[in-house]
Formats: C-alpha cells, structure tokens, sequence
C-alpha cells in the first residue's frame, strides 16, 4: 500500500461537508458567535469607567477587531482551512506557532460556551424557575445533537435563532429613542482616581480595566473562518462574511452602547443583569420588556451554539494534523466530526459546574488575547516571508493594519490582569499545559511536517475522493 493510498484512507474518514456555506450564512455565523454580548455583560464595563470610560474602551476594542478581521480576510482568502487562526500562523511560524495559536483559540472557544451555559441556565430560572447542572447538560446535549445532523441543517437553525435575537435589539432600539436624554450618559459621580471627570468618572484606570467588557461586544467574530472548507467559494466568501459580520456588529454595539444609558441612566446600565430588558421596563415599555427577555435567551443561544461549531471545527483541524489525538477528526457520515463536537462539549460542561460564569468569561478573554495577537504577527510574517503567495484579497493598509490589530491585544490581555487577576493566570497555567502536551508529546506526531505537505496531503486526497465518487469506487 502507498503513502498516498495511506493518505487517501486516512482523509476519507476525516472530510467536511464542502460548498454548504454562502458569505451570507458566513456572515449570520459570525453575528450569532457575537450577538449574546450585546444582551448582558459589556455593560458592566460603564461600572468600571464610566459611560464615556466604556466607550472609549469600546471604541479601541472596535478598532482592534476591525483590523484583525481585515487581516484574517486576506489569511482566510489566501488559506481556506477549517483551522482558522491555527492553519494561517502555522503556515507563518511553523508547527510550534501553529499549534500555540491554535491552543489559545481553543481555550476561548472551549470556555466561551460554559459561561454562556451558565447564563443560559440563569435566564432559564428567570422565565421558568429551574436551573443548575441539568439545565447545561440539556443545552450541551440539545446543540450538540443538532450539530450532529449536518452543518448545513446546523446554520440554518444558527440564522433563525441570531434572527430573533437581532428583532429584540432593533425593536427595543426603537422604542427607546422617544426616551434618550444625554445628561443620563453622565451620572456617574467622579471618583477621586487621577484623570477623574464627568466624562471620565473614574480615570483612565478605569478605561484600562473596561477593555475586556468592550471585547464582549464583539468577541469571537474571528472564528468566521473555521468554516473555511465547507464554505462554496472560500476566497471570495470568507472575507466577505466576516467584514459583513463585523459592521452589523459595529450598528448594534453603536445601538445598545448609546441607548440604553440615555435612556435608563450610565448609573442604572452599569450594574444591570439584564440591561435592555431594565432599560425598558424604565422607559415605561413592560409588554416589550417581557418579549425582549425571551428572546434575551435566543441571543445566548445563538452564540452557545455557533461557538460549539467553531470549537469542533478547530478540534477537528487539529486532530486531522495530529497535533490532537487523531480521534477526535472521525467525522459521521453527514460530515460532521462527532468527537470533535463532544468532547470539548463534555469537557465545557464540567468546567459550567462550577457555577462562576463571569470567571470563565475572563478566562475565554485571556485567551482570545493571545491567539489575536499571534494571528495578527501570523499576517505581517506573511506579508514580508510570503510576499508572492496569492492573495484574492488583499488587507487594507498591509502590515499596519495588522501591526494595530497585534499592540491593541495586547494592551487589551493586561486590561484583564486589571480586572481580574485569577482569570488571568488560570489561563496561563492552562496555556503552558497545552504547551507542555506538545513540546513533550504530540509535535511527534505530527500527520506533516509542513503547512505547505498538509495543505497538499488534504488537496490531493479530496481531489482522489472527488474522483473515486464520480466513477462510484471506494478508497482501497
């Protein structure tokens, strides 16, 4: 038997369902990883700055997602691999930066989940009066279950729910603008901290500790191009997708940021559990108040079940690659890699257990941090190693995009050390984990040695397939 047969036999067990995905279900993939941050938990930034504390951190958030965005669209473009942030830095740093980029994403994605699950299970008791570790395993089980049926059956049920959830931010938009009163985006009493001013009622500091509430409004956008592979036209609908995802993301941060603190008070939005349905019921709105609070919970579940596909298909990217173990990228036959999706699923529930969402968020941040900014450095090593790779589209402004995308991570990981220390170092002790498993084990197992060798295994493989399907045959 040769190698290629050998390659051919091993990828027929690990393939993707291919042309499922448009750059408009791209684009609803990429909202709905986002739109629960715009329901509950941004606004506990204004509590720590202030509202125009918070939007000066939204604002430098906003920024840095935009660049990276525009930098992963060329990547993706250049790179159609389901690993995403994991295939673009290993073709720019090697096997070592491949995987470490792609831990960090996978810590985002794998905690993401078991903190939305957890406030899943609090919206749940609100509207139904139970809670706690059966909910989550109900959830877990549910999502996980519809992923199993296909992904294209998959993102369409992603796009109905994300719908509902958008409804709920426009209408309430809409009804509070009768009740929008600056001076309410200023109630906040200056504090004595230096810089300290109506504006600013908290200093800087507190622009500094309000960076990782200013990610949640956008957080997880990037994973867009984890549907690389089963998208129809990678280099044209990957950017497309993910710029689209990002300025409707953009119009409903601009939405809830200014609306609801003018209409309820910067004081009110800055200590509420439930922002759009408080700043409602305030602005004498109760029916649509009660609307907006279920359908609070199809925002939470959008982004719980689009997060769940981009941590199976990294899972799956880095286990086809070896780096993981190779398990974990069987794939059913409706394409869909079941390990990948259950596993981390099992995993993300033990970890909901413990109960402390806003810790597990933090957690997600830190690693967000770390994988935006080795992508970002993944871009410019590319532009100046790779100068001649095809590039269908190209990153406005080049390598100064990017290199905005790469300081603004990293000043936004130190603004989590600023508010939440533990979260912080959990991640790392987690990170340097995840770092040992490879240096001491899996680099040794690598499927290939290069980007380029893997690229080309799975390029020569499905082109095999292709042919083996067309003349009805099986590999041998």
């Amino acid at each position: 038997m040769t190698d290629s047969t050998i390659d051919q036999e091993y990828l027929a067990k690990r393939q993707l369902k291919k042309g499922t995905a448009g750059w408009v279900l791209l684009a609803g993939l990429g909202v709905s990883y986002v739109i629960s941050g715009d329901f509950a938990g941004w606004n506990f930034g204004i509590g720590e700055a202030g509202w125009g504390g918070f939007v000066i951190a939204a604002v430098l958030m906003g920024i840095m997602y935009f660049a990276l965005v525009l930098a992963l669209a060329e990547m993706s473009a250049a790179i159609p691999a389901a690993g995403g942030g994991y295939s673009f830095a290993r073709q720019a740093m090697g096997p070592a930066g491949g995987y470490l980029t792609g831990l960090a994403v996978l810590i985002e994605y794998a905690l993401a989940p078991a903190a939305i699950v957890i406030f899943i299970g609090a919206a749940v008791e609100e509207l139904l009066g139970i809670n706690g570790p059966l909910v989550y395993a109900l959830f877990y089980a549910i999502f996980i279950g519809i992923h199993l049926a296909g992904v294209g059956e998959a993102l369409k049920v992603m796009m109905v729910i994300s719908g509902l959830a958008v409804f709920a931010i426009i209408a309430t938009a809409l009804a509070l603008l009768g009740a929008f009163d600056a001076s309410r985006l200023f109630d906040i009493a200056p504090s004595d901290a230096a810089g300290a001013s109506a504006f600013l009622p908290f200093g800087w500091t507190g622009v500094w500790a309000a960076l990782p509430f200013g990610m949640w409004l956008f957080l997880a956008v990037e994973g867009v191009p984890l549907a690389a592979e089963e998208s129809k036209d990678p280099a044209r609908d990957v950017p497309r997708g993910i710029i689209g995802a990002m300025l409707f993301l953009v119009v409903t941060a601009v939405l809830v940021v200014v609306l609801l603190a003018g209409a309820a008070g910067a004081s009110a939005i800055g200590q509420s559990g439930v922002p759009l349905v408080d700043a409602l019921k305030m602005a004498d709105h109760p029916t649509l108040a009660m609307l907006v609070n279920v359908l609070g919970l199809a925002g939470l579940i959008a982004s719980f079940f689009s997060i769940i596909y981009g941590y199976s298909r990294l899972v799956f990217a880095l286990s086809r690659a070896g780096y993981l173990p190779r398990m974990l990228s069987l794939t059913s036959k409706r394409k869909a890699p079941t390990w990948a999706l259950v596993i981390p699923g099992v995993f993300g529930f033990l970890v909901s257990l413990s109960g402390e969402g806003d810790l597990i968020l933090g957690m997600a941040v830190v690693g967000a941090t770390l994988s935006y900014s080795l992508m970002a450095l993944s871009h410019i090593l590319l532009r100046i190693k790779r100068p001649d790779m095809p590039r269908p589209y190209k990153t406005p402004g080049g390598m100064l995009t990017s290199s905005v995308a790469l300081v603004l991570s990293l000043v936004a990981l130190t603004g989590v050390y600023a508010f939440d220390p533990r979260a912080f170092f959990y991640t790392l002790v987690l990170f340097v984990a995840g770092a040992a498993y490879y240096f001491l084990y899996s680099k040794n197992t690598l499927v290939a040695k290069t980007a380029e060798e893997e690229f080309q295994l799975v390029a020569n493989a499905e082109s095999d397939l292709s042919d083996d399907a067309a003349l009805g045959t099986t590999p041998s």
